[in-house]
């Protein structure tokens, strides 16, 4: 037997080492299919991850318009409210202005009544000096406070 040993030994040894290799290779064939699986997966994950970017800059975009909007928005409102409070001032000035006119009126038709108020009472005491010189000189009354037409 002594013979046999060493080849049963290589042998063996040799099956040992064919079985490795086999152990070796299936995983191999496992690890690939693995790889090919994970980058399908991946290629996969990529389109998605491009399509989310692709929509990602397109919300940028409106995103981006919808500010744009927003400020354009912003400052005609700013200006709208400048406008606004110009007419209130305007307004104002105008009010003041027209209360102005109006106290310049009021004083004015107020003067005019103490003038009127003068001439009447000049005209009365005119009127009395008049009847007092008729009645000293017995002349009669050339006019009263009522008109007459005269006949055509």
């Amino acid at each position: 037997m002594a013979p046999s040993v060493p080849r049963t030994r290589a042998a063996t040894a040799l099956r040992m080492k064919q079985i490795a290799l086999d152990n070796q290779s299936r995983t191999i064939r496992r690890f690939r299919v693995q790889l090919a699986t994970e980058r399908r997966g991946l290629a996969t994950i990529k389109k998605e991850h491009e399509s989310t970017q692709v929509a990602l800059e397109a919300s940028h975009k409106t995103i981006a318009g919808i500010t744009d909007i927003g400020l354009f928005m912003s400052k005609k409102i700013e200006r709208m409210k400048a406008k606004k409070q110009y007419i209130r001032e305007s307004h104002l000035e105008c009010h003041q202005k027209m209360q102005a006119r109006i106290q310049e009126a009021e004083d004015t038709i107020q003067d005019q009544h103490l003038i009127i108020e003068a001439q009447v009472e000049e005209k009365a005491s005119l009127l009395q000096t008049i009847q007092g010189l008729q009645e000293e000189n017995g002349a009669p009354a050339p006019f009263d406070d009522e008109w007459e037409e005269e006949p055509e």
